[in-house]
């Protein structure tokens, strides 16, 4: 049985190749939590938004599976 709160593996390891659609597929995943992560006195601070993006990105990218 699949959970279909997970991100399918092949999807993560495409993203971790540096697929784009791969890439965009995690950042629409983590989209609800990076917006709640980003409000800031109840908006949505878009440096905060554009940043948690960035770290995700840099993370995706910099990430091995041979740990």
């Amino acid at each position: 049985m699949r959970n279909k709160k997970l991100i399918p593996f092949e999807v993560i390891e495409k993203a971790v190749a540096g697929e784009p659609e791969a890439v965009n597929a995690v950042l629409q995943h983590y989209s609800p939590r990076i917006k709640y992560l980003s409000k800031y006195r109840g908006h949505i601070n878009d440096d905060i938004q554009d940043r948690l993006k960035a770290q995700l990105i840099k993370a995706i990218l910099q990430f091995s599976f041979d740990r």
